[in-house]
């Protein structure tokens, strides 16, 4: 039977402790560090541009095979399908530029594309388990080397071993970059204190948007005036700045502030405090019964599956309706291709200051914050496919809305994205690699159903089933996320009923007893603070 969030802190057989939400500043103010720039900032500001590194390497392939292929040779029996509802007089014409050296058909493009994608998914839990045991760190680390120094082979692999080579190189890298979000994740548990998580978290994953906004431009630019014949000097850039990247992450980041040789102890304190069980207790296995009966987590799966299937819709399925009835080609101008990118980058970052001061400020808790912020995510993506349906041939205003409702997709990182932290500090990357997996996976089935729907008719009614689909999908999760989602740290994650190691525990210290009586100090559960005695307000059995 699955718990809701209350039943989940209520379902022990001991008391459960909840910390006084309004007391988080006073408590922590005493040993809070004052320094501008600290180490939690440098470990947020490198997974940032891991992540930023990590997108460039799965969409920089899109843009070099428009130069690889040599689209002459292929497009002599094909031709692009429009519908004939909106007038052409204004169609962009998109150029095919220099024909490449490979005939490579629509479908083996497709092959080489997605090549990348199922090495993605298939190391996304394994790698959320190993992470879990042995830290996160290092699998984030070299697994992104690999995928940054099999780069430099794609040339080699495309030019000797054909379709299957390529394919096996950038299969290769995708298995490489899978530890990149539930490693991500699992550092930000250890890090970030939890009255920080939206912003530094936004921060990290706002890295995705930057990546594609670099990317994009810049492969362009590096295949048309590039070394090596153009397309190569792509793989050769970014697998030196990705290499780059990976070794100085191995050398500078540490598993977390306690075994960071170089932190300043004020700033040690005060994260270890905040995120209370994560420093010196015994690391307990995943809880996987408890997992699968608790409904925050299902809150949090389908609004990242929903959020992913929408998000496609948006991103890859808009433009093509753009071409194939307003007859305009988004693609054919790389400044309005990115506002979209650039719009939800620049809102992730404003909305998440917004949802850390309604946390700090102690006007609303971590649940109802994260869930205002969400329906921002996703009922405005959602509004906005409604109402990209309804525009005609209207082709800015088409634009206009492809930017506002993707600009408005940033509010999910402080939304769900940022929730597998408050649930449980201890399994966020483990979490956060189950629900990742399955979101891509269903963002595959955003392009297979627009395919079937539209089927050589790309009319306007027919598009506007697909756009109201992704719209249902998206208000659906997000409403299954307000009515069942939870900001509250569940009591499968609470340290203080696990065994703890003897040096772990100080002489003279009182812990908390599996039947709360008389402690000394009181450990609260909510969000993972640690609270004085007096400060702490106690529920039923």
């Amino acid at each position: 039977m699955l718990l809701s969030s209350e039943q989940c802190n209520r379902s022990r057989g001991a008391h459960v402790l909840v910390w006084d939400q309004s007391r988080l500043s006073d408590i922590f103010e005493d040993t809070k560090p004052q320094r501008c720039f600290s180490t939690r900032y440098f470990v947020t500001f490198m997974l940032f541009l891991g992540m930023a590194n990590a997108y460039v390497m799965r969409t920089n392939m899109s843009v070099a095979i428009v130069a690889m292929v040599n689209h002459t040779a292929i497009t002599a029996d094909q031709e692009d399908i429009y519908d004939d509802e909106c007038p052409d007089q204004n169609l962009t014409v998109v150029e095919n530029g220099q024909d490449g050296d490979f005939v490579w058909s629509s479908s083996l493009q497709g092959y080489i594309l997605s090549s990348f994608f199922y090495g993605y998914v298939l190391t996304q839990i394994p790698f959320g388990i190993l992470a879990k045991k042995y830290g996160a760190m290092n699998f984030l680390g070299w697994g992104m080397l690999v995928n940054s120094v099999f780069a430099f082979l794609v040339p080699v692999a495309a030019y000797e071993g054909g379709v299957y080579g390529l394919c096996a190189v950038r299969f290769i890298q995708g298995l490489g970059e899978g530890p990149i979000v539930p490693c991500t994740h699992a550092l930000l548990a250890k890090w970030i204190p939890p009255n920080e998580r939206s912003r530094m978290g936004a921060a990290v994953y706002a890295g995705a948007q930057f990546g594609t906004i670099i990317s994009m431009p810049l492969s362009g630019l590096l295949a048309e005036y590039g070394f090596s014949g153009g397309w190569p000097s792509i793989f050769y850039v970014f697998g030196a700045v990705g290499t780059i990247w990976s070794i100085a992450f191995l050398w500078f980041v540490y598993e977390d502030p306690s075994s960071h040789p170089r932190i300043d102890e004020a700033e040690k304190k005060y994260i270890n405090t905040s995120l209370w069980g994560t420093g010196d207790q015994k690391v307990p296995a995943i809880p996987f019964k408890s997992i699968l009966k608790c409904l925050p987590f299902y809150a949090i799966l389908l609004a990242h599956m929903g959020h992913n299937y929408g998000y496609e819709t948006l991103m890859t399925e808009l433009p093509t309706y753009m071409k194939q009835v307003l007859r305009f080609s988004l693609k054919a101008n790389g400044l309005l291709s990115s506002l979209p990118y650039l719009a939800m980058w620049l809102f992730s970052m404003f909305i998440s200051v917004i949802a850390d001061w309604m946390i700090s400020s102690n006007r609303f808790t971590h649940t109802t914050t994260r869930k205002i912020i969400n329906s921002i995510g996703q009922y405005g993506p959602g509004l906005a496919l409604i109402a990209a349906s309804y525009t005609g041939c209207d082709r800015a205003l088409t634009l206009a809305i492809l930017t506002v409702g993707v600009g408005l997709n940033g509010g999910i990182y402080s939304g769900f994205k940022i929730n597998h932290l408050d649930l449980s500090p201890r399994f966020a990357g483990f979490l956060m690699a189950i629900t990742n997996c399955s979101a891509n996976l269903a963002g595959l089935l955003a392009p297979i159903a627009a395919g079937n729907l539209i089927n050589n008719k790309p009319t306007m009614g027919q598009w506007q089933i697909v756009f109201f689909i992704a719209a249902f999908v998206y208000i659906f999760c997000a409403t299954f996320y307000n009515i069942f989602g939870s900001g509250e740290r569940q009591w499968w994650d609470n340290p203080a009923t696990d065994v703890k190691e003897p040096s772990a525990i100080a002489p003279g210290t009182t812990t908390l007893t599996s039947n709360g009586a008389n402690p000394r100090f009181l450990t609260g559960v909510d969000n993972g603070l640690t609270l004085a005695a007096g400060n702490v307000n106690e529920t039923g059995h």
